[in-house]
């Protein structure tokens, strides 16, 4: 991968590092920085015996792959997601593109 792309990982492990998020953390392996390890802290108590490691990472590829517009995080993301969808991709696109420039 490029250059731009792990000067942009690099940047967001010392991120990680100095401003940790509540229930979540992750580092890339020792020898690859494109491929990290990740802990998601689920809530407490709240745990069922139904959820299996499979179907959790499964839920988190299907949240990036399509999101849910009824529950946002950004409203005006979803209100475009479910409007213009080829519009939301081109912002998408180019914010990412726009971030490995950073």
């Amino acid at each position: 991968m490029s250059t731009p792309a792990k000067r942009r990982l690099m940047r967001d492990f010392k991120k990680i590092q100095s401003d940790p998020h509540t229930g979540v953390t992750g580092a890339p392996t020792e020898n690859d920085i494109m491929l990290w390890n990740a802990i998601i802290f689920g809530p407490e108590n709240r745990w069922s015996p139904t959820y299996d490691v499979a179907s959790i990472l499964t839920s988190i590829q299907s949240l990036l792959d399509e999101p849910n517009p009824n529950s946002p995080a950004n409203s005006h993301a979803a209100l475009l997601y479910t409007e213009n969808r080829r519009e939301y991709d081109r912002r998408v696109g180019s914010i990412v593109e726009e971030s490995w420039k950073q």
